[in-house]
């Protein structure tokens, strides 16, 4: 079994950061993908950006390209995405998401789900 543990949310001003992180625990895969995904209120969870820790590339949403940035630590099985230049339009719930096999920007493809950490951008 996998657990995923997010941390890094909260409260922001538009034009500011945060930097969220997932930890996974459990179960090790030889090749998988970890990835983040938001929900706001009234709309369809929605694909932000994922890697590949064991090959595999690294894709982002158009809406956050320039923005946002993924990254990992291996050896700690964690995530990390840095969020700048914050928009109101990102408040939303993150959740963090892992794969067995490489990234993917499916949400459905998607087998590991964290709680989800709340992001609030005021304007």
């Amino acid at each position: 079994q996998v657990q995923l543990v997010e941390s890094g949310g909260g409260l922001v001003q538009a034009g500011g950061s945060l930097r969220l992180s997932c930890a996974a625990s459990g179960r090790t895969f030889s090749r998988y993908a970890m990835g983040w995904f938001r929900q706001a209120p009234g709309k369809e969870r929605e694909f932000v950006t994922a890697l590949s820790l064991n090959g595999g590339g690294t894709y982002y949403a158009d809406s956050v390209k320039g923005r946002f940035t993924i990254s990992r630590d291996n050896a700690k099985n964690t995530v990390y995405l840095q969020m700048n230049s914050l928009k109101p339009e990102d408040t939303a719930v993150y959740y963090c998401a892992l794969r067995v096999g490489v990234a993917s920007i499916s949400r459905d493809e998607y087998r590991y789900w964290g709680q989800g950490t709340q992001v609030t951008v005021s304007s």
